[in-house]
């Protein structure tokens, strides 16, 4: 039998399919893992209720648990309380930013994930994905990705 700890740190091993410098975990989207009797079970948030990755997150968990050796798996889709930006870990916030994506500040990014200015003009409510809007930085002219606020 293993251990919920293990299970999370599997899970935190996944890559999401559209930022794969963001774990699962790190996204937040992973929002309980329990056992039900020997039936194990894990809570997923998809990003939105439309999120086109959301058939491919499932896929990748099953596939990694089951290369684990977990036989009973049940995943379960949890859209109450919907998925929340404030779920995503510091740590992840802060590959977003090495990633070159501003992570979520607010109603904009805060700086400019490249050179930290903060003199950034949005050039497109989307950016390339529909939880991304598309911003350039005024002072080293780089276009750049923001996660929204969610």
């Amino acid at each position: 039998m293993v251990s919920e700890r293990e299970v999370w740190d599997w899970l935190g091993q996944i890559p999401d399919p559209e930022i794969p410098v963001l774990s699962l975990v790190d996204l937040g989207v992973i929002r309980e893992v329990r056992f039900d009797g020997d039936t194990l079970v894990v809570g997923v948030t998809p990003t939105y209720s439309g999120c086109p990755a959301t058939a491919v997150i499932k896929q990748d968990i099953e596939a990694a648990l089951r290369a684990h050796g977990v036989d009973k798996l049940r995943l379960e889709r949890r859209l109450s309380p919907p998925w929340t930006t404030e779920w995503m870990s510091e740590d992840g916030r802060r590959k977003l930013r090495e990633y070159g994506v501003a992570p979520p500040s607010g109603r904009a990014p805060a700086a400019c994930p490249r050179c930290g200015s903060s003199k950034l003009r949005r050039v497109s409510q989307f950016g390339s994905t529909p939880c991304k809007a598309n911003y350039v930085c005024q002072e080293c002219l780089e276009p750049f990705d923001y996660f929204k606020c969610i």
